[in-house]
């Protein structure tokens, strides 16, 4: 959904817009009724957060492989 305001309105409740804004709103900011900036969320991505499997499928073999006999015997006391 799309709210066009005016400056004075976005001045004066900026808070709130901000609010509907992080809400998922898109809003226009418009002087004297023309379009002149758009208010619309971030990503995740782009707030710093991580996104869950953003490395599926670049990644084809375990971290962790079993080791060796020979390694195992050698970490045993």
């Amino acid at each position: 959904m799309t709210t066009t305001v005016n400056i004075h309105e976005a001045k004066t409740h900026l808070s709130r817009l901000l609010s509907r804004v992080q809400d998922g709103e898109e809003i226009i900011i418009a002087r004297a009724g023309k379009p002149l900036a758009r208010l619309t969320p971030l990503s995740n991505r782009e707030r710093g957060m991580r996104e869950p499997g953003l490395a599926k499928g670049r990644i084809t073999r375990a971290f962790f492989e079993p080791l060796s006999a020979e390694e195992q015997d050698a970490w045993e006391i």
